[in-house]
């Protein structure tokens, strides 16, 4: 999770890692990033404003933020939700990613190493990446509000 740590990422995400393993097929990953999505409960339609969208993702994306507490031992969690299937399923190997921890972690975790493993990179086109490294810009920032918030 954290550079030159030996732990392990949350266990929602090594599930999703362990799941990818056992799935060989690029095309079988993809269909269960898609149902991890549907999994998700939808956003409220009130909070799908412009201050929840997230920029630079060519679909429609939303992130609300659920912060405990306040300084860089805040615990963070979010809902999102997105008009494309994919993207929904992105968010959702994100919340793995992310949900539950500090926001300290948040911030020390390197995402584009842990999705690496699931070999997100080589499989999203320029734009979905570009979309993907939005939401996870987004999540930074909104961790790093929360951190100096002390």
């Amino acid at each position: 999770m954290h550079t030159g740590d030996t732990r392990l990422a949350s266990p929602a995400f090594e599930e999703i890692a362990e799941t990818f393993e056992f799935l060989d097929d690029w095309e079988d990953r993809y269909r269960h990033v898609i149902e991890l999505g549907k999994a998700m409960a939808p956003l409220d339609p009130a909070v799908k404003v412009p201050a929840t969208k997230v920029e630079g993702c060519a679909s429609q994306v939303w992130i609300l933020p659920r912060i405990e507490g306040q300084g860089p031992g805040a615990r963070f969690d979010f809902e999102g939700e997105s008009d494309a299937m994919i993207v929904r399923g992105l968010i959702a190997v994100l919340h793995a990613l992310y949900a539950g921890q500090t926001v300290r972690a948040v911030l020390e975790t390197d995402a584009q190493r842990e999705l690496a493993r699931l070999g997100l990179d080589a499989h999203l086109s320029a734009q979905r990446s570009n979309g993907l490294r939005a939401m996870v810009g987004r999540i930074r920032a909104l961790a790093a509000e929360t951190a100096e918030a002390a």
